[in-house]
């Protein structure tokens, strides 16, 4: 099964386990049955009910990789991600969308990590993605509802959603050869990670792992666009030099008349509805299940 990984490629100070000195087996015991609780049957009713997706929170070591020393979510830390997920990208789409439109398309399993994923490189996964049925969220652990920070749910999250989402449509109907057209030569295949946010920009990348390949091109454009202000996406743009501006604007365009003439997505619209929920986070009671 292919997979869609997104990795943060940062120095991290902390110390990576290798494989051969993880245990393949898992001290937590899947076979054993958990009664059915109130989260569970909220899960039923606005997740599979409403969306038919499945939402996983108690840890299942088929369900994870065993190449990481993972830890559990959290379950008050799931609560809260559950209702966020919710929020911020389910509702968000199907307001504008419908909910025909995520039932259809949207991945059938979230699945949670308490813990991020470190890499024997020092990088870390952010979040994995698996032929776009499955969304593997991690570092559930950290999310701190009393003090919701935007910005650190998009990097951990929703930018990841996002992200995934666009991958399912581009690969159920693909998008225009023009977009693969723009920059054909500066991609650089996993070589991405040795690219800095600037020199990614010149090269008309919205982000270094754009430059991976055109689908995930692609993925970092909309994804970017649809979690951030126009002011935002503007001053990014304006770093980068004079054609490395115009290939970005280029996609943009591309990107946006193929949400719309294949898809009937008014691109604006959706990151309109986005933004005013992130407004809005905060309101939001994490901590119930009313």
């Amino acid at each position: 099964m292919k997979k869609y990984i997104f990795i943060a490629a940062m120095a991290l100070s902390l110390g990576a386990c290798s494989n051969e000195d993880l245990d393949p087996k898992s001290v937590f015991d899947d076979s054993v049955s958990m009664p059915e609780n109130d989260f569970d049957r909220w899960l039923k009713t606005n997740y599979v009910d409403e969306y038919n997706i499945q939402f996983k929170y108690r840890f299942e070591f088929n369900e994870s990789d065993a190449g990481y020393n993972l830890t559990p979510a959290e379950y008050d830390k799931a609560v809260a991600m559950a209702k966020l997920t919710k929020y911020l990208w389910l509702d968000a789409y199907a307001e504008v969308m419908g909910n025909t439109f995520i039932r259809t398309y949207c991945p059938k399993l979230i699945h949670l990590v308490g813990s991020p994923q470190y890499n024997t490189d020092g990088s870390v996964n952010i979040g994995v993605a698996e032929g776009g049925m499955k969304i593997t969220l991690c570092n559930i652990n950290s999310l701190d509802f009393d003090n919701l920070d935007i910005d650190f749910l998009n990097y951990w999250y929703f930018h990841t959603m996002h992200h995934e989402f666009t991958h399912i449509l581009h690969q159920t109907k693909d998008y225009p050869t023009e977009y693969k057209e723009v920059t054909p030569t500066n991609y650089r295949s996993q070589s991405w990670v040795n690219l800095t946010d600037q020199e990614a920009l010149d090269l008309g990348f919205i982000s270094p792992y754009s430059a991976m390949s055109t689908d995930e091109d692609l993925c970092e454009m909309l994804s970017t666009y649809l979690t951030h202000t126009q002011e935002y996406w503007d001053n990014l743009v304006s770093k980068a030099s004079e054609t490395g501006q115009a290939a970005i604007n280029t996609k943009l365009e591309i990107l946006r008349s193929y949400m719309q003439d294949t898809w009937n997505m008014d691109m604006d619209a959706v990151r309109d509805e986005v933004l005013k929920r992130q407004e809005h986070v905060g309101e939001l009671d994490l901590k119930s299940l009313n």
